[in-house]
């Protein structure tokens, strides 16, 4: 058993679309897909992966420094010890050879790219859904049927006004999702919290929506915030200042009694503890984002939930960034409290397979092998080309 071939191409995911910090005018992400030497049905099974939004593709890391050290690996240095399957494991550790500890950024992205893949081509050996496979290897071996998403928009955008961000909100309503989030800090605090009153006119209740500044605020913004948002009792007031710094957030956590959200930009497990250990997060109340995609995948991701369950946290209060299938295994196989969506953004690497519509805010996953990019007509075209 061995890989044949590893290829990956740059895609764009472009929007007119911005946050407190960024637009997403010119976002990118990298396509990988490895080919194997398995023969399904007369054809090689392969393996797909792609970075989730919010940060650049990573192709030239990929190409330069990651795939190299894959191809020259000894094929059966990175099998099980059966031989039967990949090791996702031992392909991490080739992939990390050479690298000095720290600076998780672009390359844990470059990382997450590969293994994405590798993950989608074990669970294809194995002839299983992704949480299958999660469940019986990680869990209690059943994956929840179902799992919580919520509906990640309310962009800014020019002309915007608020009777565009009610139709937006009810679009998201109309197709089952219960909860919703919109980005604030793009404007003033008179302007936004006129925004959130327009939100909550269409979804309820602050209960069901969630705000999101993309760290935007330095410690007295985001106190100011605070105080104006704790009578919506929202879902969660998210990212409030740099994501690394935990001071601040920790500094919330003493005026803000309602829950916060917080980890999308954190992309190791040692960022993930320094956060857990000095941000003043409460495992009672308080959600955690991290993106597997985002910071070298789903093997240093398991080390993330051992380490909060070191620290007392469940698995269920996490809730990942990005809204991709990946994440959406992960939370079904196991037991996560969540993922994201975005109905109408990032196309077609976001959202879910095909025939499996929100309900009350939670959407089953299809029985097929792999992740379930094959269940998804709009983005399995693009996998295709590429492999081909």
């Amino acid at each position: 058993m061995r890989i044949t071939d590893i290829k990956v191409e740059t895609h764009p995911i472009a929007s007119n679309i911005r946050n407190a910090y960024i637009d997403f005018s010119t976002m990118t992400c990298s396509l990988v897909a490895i080919v194997s030497d398995v023969i399904r049905d007369g054809k090689p099974l392969v393996g797909y992966g792609f970075n989730s939004n919010g940060r650049y593709s990573a192709t030239g890391l990929i190409k330069e420094r990651f795939i190299p050290r894959l191809e020259k690996a000894e094929p059966r240095s990175i099998l099980t010890k059966d031989g039967n399957n990949f090791d996702p494991s031992l392909i991490w550790d080739t992939l990390m050879a050479n690298e000095k500890p720290g600076g998780h950024g672009e390359r844990s992205v470059a990382v997450g790219v590969i293994d994405m893949a590798v993950w989608d081509l074990v669970s294809k050996i194995e002839d299983k859904p992704l949480y299958q496979l999660l469940a019986e290897r990680y869990g209690d071996g059943t994956p929840d049927k179902s799992i919580f998403v919520y509906a990640a928009g309310g962009y800014y955008y020019p002309g915007k006004n608020y009777q565009a961000l009610k139709d937006e909100m009810q679009s998201y309503v109309d197709r089952g999702y219960r909860v919703c989030k919109m980005k604030i800090g793009g404007a003033d605090l008179t302007e936004d919290l006129k925004r959130i009153d327009a939100a909550i006119e269409v979804v309820g209740s602050g209960r069901n929506l969630a705000v999101d500044v993309n760290g935007r605020f330095d410690l007295p913004t985001a106190i100011k915030y605070a105080e104006a948002l704790a009578p919506y009792d929202l879902f969660w007031y998210e990212e409030i200042g740099d994501p690394a710094d935990y001071g601040l957030q920790a500094a919330i956590a003493q005026v803000y009694s309602k829950p916060m959200a917080t980890g999308e930009n954190l992309f190791s497990m040692q960022d993930a503890r320094n956060l857990i250990r000095f941000g003043g997060m409460r495992p009672d109340r308080d959600w955690l984002q991290f993106d597997c995609a985002l910071s070298y995948g789903l093997v240093e991701y398991l080390r993330t939930l051992q380490m909060l369950r070191n620290h007392g946290w469940s698995p269920r209060r996490c809730i990942p960034h990005g809204g991709h299938q990946l994440s959406s295994n992960i939370a079904a196989g196991l037991g996560l409290g969540g993922n994201e969506s975005y109905p109408d953004l990032f196309k077609p690497f976001g959202g879910f397979a095909d025939g499996h519509p929100v309900v009350d805010s939670y959407v089953t996953l299809p029985d097929v092998p792999g992740i379930g990019f094959e269940a998804k007509s709009d983005l399995i075209p693009i996998m295709h080309a590429l492999a081909s």
